[in-house]
């Protein structure tokens, strides 16, 4: 069990919401390549944010979001522009969340701990996403990496969040999909539950994560309520 944990911070894409529901939302016209689409846009996108972070050339996340999905339609001789471009990028800023986080996000909350979301997403992305998953008001802080200037795993990142709760770093429990992201934070101080939706192998990486789990409902267990 998890104590001395004030705030639950958590990753967005991947872990709050399922990045793979937009193109599931175009599988009229992309019908067997929704799958692969997904995994070549969601990796390109990491690429991208971690290459342009190394060469000190930010750019919000929606343009990386966008230059990605340009590579990945080009390589699976989709059209990369007009309609289907257009659907796939309004349907990101709307994704949907796993079915246990509006749950699981009201437990926290009532139990005492303080919770936000630290997200390479910009700011206006994750404003949409929050509303479209009807959380408003589910989270103290919603935290972009747009404030710092470059993306994780840069360590500002992580200090981000530390300074805008005003909580220490062991005293904040992160919770990311992915486990770079996990490994990272735990490197940098925080406690980390490893949402392993994914069942990724385990990274040869700087730090920990405390706990490994399969879906955040099993979150609340791990955790000494507050007060």
């Amino acid at each position: 069990m998890l104590t001395g944990i004030r705030a639950c911070v958590f990753d967005a894409y991947g872990t709050l919401f399922d990045f793979a529901s937009a193109a599931a939302g175009c599988a009229d016209v992309l019908g067997d390549k929704a799958g692969p689409l997904t995994a070549l846009w969601r990796d390109k996108q990491l690429q991208y944010s971690w290459l342009r972070g190394l060469q000190g050339r930010y750019v919000p996340f929606w343009q990386v979001t966008g230059d990605a999905l340009d590579f990945a339609l080009e390589t699976l001789d989709l059209p990369a522009d007009g309609p289907l471009r257009e659907r796939l990028m309004n349907l990101y800023r709307t994704l949907g969340t796993f079915p246990e986080v509006p749950g699981v996000l009201r437990a926290l909350r009532e139990a005492g701990f303080a919770t936000a979301i630290l997200s390479n997403g910009s700011p206006d992305m994750l404003a949409s996403a929050v509303e479209g998953a009807g959380l408003a008001g589910a989270f103290d802080a919603v935290i972009s990496v747009d404030e710092v200037g470059n993306f994780k795993p840069d360590p500002r990142v992580y200090q981000r969040a530390v300074d805008r709760l005003g909580v220490p770093a062991e005293a904040i429990a992160f919770q990311s999909s992915n486990a770079w992201d996990a490994h990272a934070a735990s490197a940098f101080g925080m406690r980390v539950v490893w949402c392993n939706r994914y069942s990724q192998r385990r990274e040869r990486l700087p730090g920990i994560p405390d706990y490994e789990i399969r879906s955040l409902a099993e979150l609340p267990a791990l955790l000494a309520t507050q007060g």
